[in-house]
């Protein structure tokens, strides 16, 4: 696959994702520059907003299979991964896996279950295999988490370790959709009390499972030129001297910015990586990886605000 390929293969699925969502285009476009760069994505947003449905149509447009763990305090790492159950009938220990054994999973709420289970992931989203009483299996290459959390500040949520948060490519805040886009979604949804599934949108898989498997190698090859590299570590190293951030991000936040400005680049039909995809990127790359100065907290700044600064403040190659 060349990548001239790639931008109408990320159209049909754009098109087939959008029978059932109205707006979400740059959710859709974060969704689309983790899969072809094999990264995962956290979506922070209220109750109602689509994002099941987003992952759900998603899942299906790409041929790969869906699942869904939905997290709560009394969620147990078992309950994820699956566990070894004693069979009578043949004396011997057999694996009842769990619903990490998927290719895109849902981890819905995620910040309402303790840390210890949201563990549980973190060996699936780094190496993208799981071990179960000292034995490992593998999941498919493609395995791609798209994680749900509510505003930290609701009743009945736990922060998300930092190691957890590491391992997502992107974190995206999702707002209300404006009145235009509300109006088309009560003209199209409000027609029942239920939602309907991606079945009764008419959403079919239009890329095959070796189209994904060659648009990743195409991504992968996609130019980076020296001074691209060096912008994207200077805003990074920027984070780290930046008194408004008691917490900068680290060398891995770098490199996962590299892996999704390709990503962004043969999504727009190009072979090289060009500043304006490191800036588009910077914040839903960035904003999990850091973490604001208690000072700049009170004098009511943002990580946004702050991770906008910097990227405006780094010189970028001409």
């Amino acid at each position: 696959m060349s990548v001239a390929d790639i931008r109408p293969l990320a159209a049909r699925i754009r098109s087939e994702v959008q029978k059932a969502i109205i707006g979400q285009d740059q959710t859709v476009d974060l969704l689309l520059a983790a899969l072809f760069s094999s990264g995962h994505v956290l979506l922070e947003g209220p109750p109602g907003t689509a994002k099941t449905l987003l992952a759900q149509c998603f899942a299906r447009a790409i041929s790969l299979a869906f699942g869904r763990i939905q997290f709560t305090p009394d969620l147990m790492p078992g309950d994820v991964l699956g566990t070894n159950l004693f069979n009578f009938q043949t004396n011997q220990f057999s694996l009842t896996k769990g619903p990490i054994f998927t290719d895109i999973l849902l981890a819905d709420e995620i910040n309402r279950t303790p840390p210890k289970t949201q563990a549980a992931l973190l060996e699936a989203m780094q190496e993208r295999k799981v071990t179960i009483d000292g034995e490992s299996y593998p999941l498919n290459p493609r395995f791609m988490v798209i994680a749900t959390q509510n505003p930290i500040e609701q009743q009945g949520t736990y922060p998300l370790p930092e190691a957890q948060l590491d391992r997502f490519l992107f974190k995206h805040v999702l707002d209300y959709p404006s009145r235009d886009e509300e109006l088309r979604i009560v003209a199209s949804h409000g027609n029942r009390t239920g939602m309907k599934t991606p079945d009764g949108f008419g959403i079919a898989p239009v890329v095959s499972r070796e189209e994904l498997d060659q648009a990743v190698e195409t991504v992968a090859s996609i130019q980076l030129k020296d001074e691209i590299i060096a912008y994207i570590v200077d805003i990074v190293r920027a984070t780290r001297s930046t008194p408004a951030l008691e917490t900068g991000a680290s060398p891995r936040a770098a490199a996962a910015l590299a892996m999704a400005a390709r990503a962004r680049a043969a999504l727009d039909g190009r072979d090289f990586v060009i500043p304006d995809d490191v800036k588009s990127l910077a914040l839903p790359a960035l904003r999990h990886r850091v973490i604001l100065s208690p000072a700049a907290d009170i004098e009511g700044r943002t990580t946004a605000e702050t991770l906008a600064g910097i990227v405006e403040q780094t010189a970028a190659p001409r």
